[in-house]
């Protein structure tokens, strides 16, 4: 199932419903970017007009200063897009405040990811460091081309899929557990309401949501459409 699709006309984020059978519950999975055109972040609000529940990804500040740090550190290599002009991208700013229905965070604080990041063998967090100027460099002075490219075909993150297993614990694993015993928590509470799930994840999260809700609760995709992130 492609995700996030890039070619020679743009790159294109599929939008899918997973439904279940006898349930007319129904999730609206939204693969999203950090960076990307103002006209698909602008799409994406005006999409979630239609949804009665609303599950938002997003890394919240915790109390520790070291934790803000870290994750400053990391975000600044697609937050550096918006100074390449040749890229023109913004930053994803969609205000969830003015939707007047529930909005779930499972995601995990600062600190805790940064509890995380301290297991990492001293060897790949070095190696994360040194990847990272590279990724910057690549993304303020490359090409539109150059950067869709080299950055993705599902994810966004720096290059996490070249780096060793240990950072998909990280980057992805406990944040995909706790996302996911949410998704089966909205589930559990409202699989006989007519209601309209979205989620609004990370590219990377969404092959693990399918498989979840699949294999847990037996919803499947049903539908999908093309959101166009950039043209090229």
């Amino acid at each position: 199932m492609q995700i996030v699709e890039v070619s020679s006309f743009g790159v294109r984020s599929a939008v899918i419903t997973l439904r279940r059978k006898g349930s007319p519950l129904h999730f609206v999975l939204y693969p999203m970017l950090h960076m990307a055109s103002e006209g698909f972040y602008g799409e994406i609000r005006r999409r979630l007009k239609t949804a009665d529940i609303i599950v938002v990804e997003g890394v919240w500040k915790g109390n520790s200063r070291k934790g803000a740090v870290l994750m400053r550190a990391l975000t600044f290599s697609y937050r550096v897009l918006k100074f390449n002009r040749r890229a023109n991208l913004v930053e994803q700013d969609i205000d969830y405040s003015e939707y007047p229905v529930p909005i779930v965070h499972p995601d995990v604080s600062a600190d805790e990811f940064a509890q995380g990041w301290g297991k990492l063998s001293l060897t790949n967090r070095l190696l994360m460091w040194a990847v990272l100027p590279v990724v910057v460099i690549g993304r303020l002075f490359g090409g539109s081309r150059w950067i869709w490219d080299r950055a993705m075909e599902e994810t966004d993150l720096p290059d996490v899929e070249t780096l060793p297993d240990e950072f998909d614990e990280v980057f992805l694993g406990e944040r995909d557990r706790r996302l996911l015993e949410a998704l089966y928590e909205v589930h559990q509470k409202n699989s006989e309401e007519n209601l309209e799930v979205a989620v609004v994840y990370g590219a990377g999260h969404v092959t693990a949501i399918v498989r979840g809700l699949l294999e847990r609760c037996g919803y499947r995709p049903r539908s999908a459409d093309w959101v166009t992130v950039v043209s090229l």
